[in-house]
């Protein structure tokens, strides 16, 4: 064994110039899960900020454009039908 590491063992252990003591600090520090700003984020994903109420008016007008649309498309194809479906050609009339 080196001399220089009998001589630090028997001074002891070695004295801490910043004060800090990490033993100390993860003895207070406690369970990783603690996060100090979890309460004022809260807010964010509860109530009208839920992920439901954010993307609930993305599209305000869609579902009624579809169902106009659709009614719409339901009309023309019952009631807007040609009376001379197919039956006029446009060169037939000329001299």
């Amino acid at each position: 064994m080196f001399a220089t590491r009998v001589l630090r063992a028997a001074r002891g252990p070695k004295a801490n110039i910043t004060g800090f003591d990490m033993r100390a600090f993860k003895e207070a520090a406690g369970s990783g899960r603690y996060d100090p700003w979890e309460r004022a984020d809260a807010w964010r994903y509860t109530g009208t900020f839920s992920r439901w109420n954010r993307f609930k008016g993305s599209l305000p007008g869609l579902g009624t454009a579809s169902v106009a649309f659709a009614g719409y498309c339901v009309y023309e194809h019952f009631f807007l039908q040609d009376e001379h479906h197919g039956t006029e050609h446009h060169g037939d009339k000329h001299d």
